[in-house]
């Protein structure tokens, strides 16, 4: 895998792209990546919210100081997510499991992403525990033009009242002089076992299905990019039967969407995160056709990939070979989260004046 990595980067960066024996073409390079960041929360109580209820809020002592290295392990893994290939952070980077705006803006002014002056989009939703979706981008890379949130309305099978789960963020804007659009997810989880809660992911696809519908019933020819942690992997019935979510490129309609992820669960066994050893790939970024086609004076889909660098996976004991988490047994392990982030690259060719 190195070998390769070392020689496509010759390829984008320091060498040429040759097409033909008498055209040569160069590329640039961005990086769009998700990345659950395992219970981001503050150590400030919210009366309002059950935020007590979150690991950080159960360590007794140390608090702050285990709070800032939780923020720093953070904006570590954001810094190097692409960072081999584009010599750059994500331009974009869709975020969960963050309590509020605020743990957002002590990441993007860690020391480590401070100069890439990372903007924020973020809406406070319904969620009990008090857990948002959130978007970064890069200023100087890409522009906001609209942003909204999409709220799930699902219920308890038993008692019938609503459930209060997280929003769905929309975010429309340009990336370097091109529109496109990014919704950022967290479904609903398996609490009571996958069969029983499978609905409620059904409907988190349904909503999410909606929003694509309602951009592409304005344009055809979007470039939408829908990006989270799923709570499901990309065989469930959620990806592959609301979303249809297609496997390969060349099956892709107009309208239709590419999952990058279906080989690698199906082909590779691979995952971003670990239970009872097992694997699941919940963690997944699906993109509309006009990103497929091979145009490349706009910004077109390179590459998929899980970034699983070694210092993100536990060495030791039971969990060996498991994302190394941030939490575990009541107390902070100094690590990361409990999934490995996942990314795509896309590339545009690079016109010389």
């Amino acid at each position: 895998m190195k070998q390769f990595n070392y020689l496509l980067f010759a390829l984008l960066f320091t060498s040429v792209l040759s097409v033909n024996a008498q055209e040569k073409k160069k590329f640039k390079i961005n990086t769009v990546a998700f990345y659950n960041l395992e219970n981001l929360f503050d150590t400030i109580n919210d009366p309002s919210k059950n935020d007590e209820a979150s690991p950080m809020m159960e360590i007794k002592a140390d608090r702050d100081v285990i709070y800032k290295k939780k923020v720093h392990n953070m904006a570590r893994v954001i810094s190097d997510i692409g960072k081999d290939f584009t010599k750059n952070t994500p331009a974009i980077i869709g975020v969960c499991e963050i309590e509020n705006v605020n743990v957002l803006e002590d990441v993007v002014n860690d020391p480590l992403l401070l100069e890439k002056d990372y903007g924020i989009v973020h809406f406070n939703s319904p969620d009990n525990r008090g857990i948002d979706v959130a978007l970064l981008y890069q200023k100087k890379l890409f522009q906001v033009t609209s942003r909204s949130t999409h709220t799930l309305k699902i219920y308890d099978d038993n008692t019938k009242e609503r459930i209060n789960t997280r929003d769905q963020l929309l975010v429309t804007g340009e990336l370097e002089g091109e529109q496109m659009h990014f919704i950022v997810n967290h479904w609903p989880s398996r609490r009571g076992g996958e069969a029983r809660s499978r609905p409620k992911r059904v409907a988190a696809a349904k909503l999410n299905k909606r929003i694509i519908d309602s951009l592409q019933s304005i344009d055809p020819y979007a470039k939408i990019i829908t990006m989270g942690d799923l709570n499901d992997d990309p065989i469930n019935a959620s990806v592959k039967d609301v979303l249809k979510a297609e496997r390969k490129k060349e099956k892709v309609d107009l309208k239709g969407i590419y999952n990058p992820y279906i080989d690698m669960f199906k082909k590779e066994g691979l995952g971003t995160t670990a239970y009872r050893d097992s694997w699941s790939l919940f963690d997944q970024i699906m993109l509309t056709k006009p990103f497929l086609n091979k145009d490349y004076s706009n910004w077109t889909y390179y590459r998929a990939g899980i970034f699983n660098d070694n210092y993100l996976v536990n060495k030791k004991g039971r969990y060996a070979g498991y994302p190394l988490r941030s939490f575990a047994d009541g107390g902070f392990t100094n690590g990361f989260s409990d999934h490995f982030p996942v990314y795509v690259y896309l590339i545009k060719e690079v016109t010389e004046d």
